[in-house]
Formats: C-alpha cells, sequence, structure tokens
C-alpha cells in the first residue's frame, strides 16, 4: 500500500459556485478540517489529483488553493474541541 502524508490544505474562492464545487473537491481526501482548512492523508497520486481537481474548479485569478505537508515526526498539537488528525481505514475506489 502507498505511503501516505499529513497536509492541511486551504481555499479561499469567490465565487459562491465556485466555492461548492471546491468543497465537494476537497470532501474526497479529507480526514477533518473546519470551514475552508482540511486535513488530508495522501499518496503522491492523490495529491497530484486533488491538485488537478482544485485547478479544475478554481479561478486561478481570483481564488486562492494552498496544500502544505506536515512533517510525520512532528506531533500534532490540538486545542478545544478540535481532534487530533487520524488516517481510517477506510476504502478509495478511484
Amino acid at each position: 500500500m502507498p505511503q501516505r502524508q499529513l497536509f492541511l490544505a486551504a481555499y479561499d474562492v469567490r465565487d459562491d459556485s465556485r466555492l461548492r464545487r471546491a468543497l465537494h473537491v476537497l470532501r474526497d481526501y479529507t480526514c477533518g478540517g473546519q470551514k475552508s482548512v482540511f486535513e488530508c492523508y495522501l499518496t503522491v497520486n492523490e495529491r497530484k489529483r486533488l491538485i488537478s481537481r482544485v485547478l479544475g474548479v478554481i479561478d486561478e485569478s481570483e481564488d486562492f488553493f494552498l496544500i502544505v505537508p506536515l512533517r510525520q515526526s512532528a506531533p500534532v498539537k490540538t486545542i478545544g474541541t478540535a481532534t487530533p488528525p487520524a488516517d481510517d481505514n477506510f476504502l478509495y475506489i478511484g
């Protein structure tokens, strides 16, 4: 099975229609998050597909998308009602 890495993905989409489509794309890859910031455990190929799908939705002249890798060796700290991200067992068909 390919190795997954934890990423934070975030967007700022100006148009409501594009915003809804971007949200649906991100939900296909997320294990948690709030509003426009998501935690995603991704393989190299999943990351490439996510970026490609987001590029198909956003308007690069108006919108913003960011994906940041998080170091596996650094502990994740949460504050408040947040829960640490977890790579749950799941079945991906794509």
